[in-house]
């Protein structure tokens, strides 16, 4: 396994999705433990590191990525989609990257685990 697949399994594990089906985790896993979602961005972020993610990719980065949501986040995020708002808009709003959006409206149940990143 190379660092940029285990970085992806990582993320999507940290974002509460299986990465093997493509299932939200019960709210009762494991995975859902603050500690457990904090200490997987934590590796998440040393990872990206690690593939050249730092200095000059770091400031293109959205401001927000990999930073923890909160509930105000995740019911503007679901308004927002709600509304039709585009990925890019999302992304945009929120200062995450399309993956993060992605990602966490499998999370939220508002797209299927499956489906594809729109744009």
């Amino acid at each position: 396994m190379d660092t940029d697949n285990a970085w992806q399994i990582i993320t999507t594990l940290a974002s509460g999705v299986d990465p093997i089906t493509g299932e939200i985790q019960p709210a009762d896993s494991t995975l859902q433990h603050p500690d457990i979602v904090r200490a997987l961005y934590v590796a998440s972020m040393a990872l990206q590191e690690r593939l050249g993610n730092s200095s000059t990719r770091r400031a293109a980065r959205p401001e927000r990525a990999g930073a923890p949501w909160s509930d105000e986040e995740d019911l503007q995020l679901v308004q927002a989609f709600e509304e039709d708002i585009g990925p890019n808009d999302l992304a945009d709003r929120h200062q995450r990257t399309r993956g993060a959006i992605h990602a966490r409206l499998i999370r939220l149940g508002k797209i299927a685990p499956d489906s594809p990143d729109q744009e």
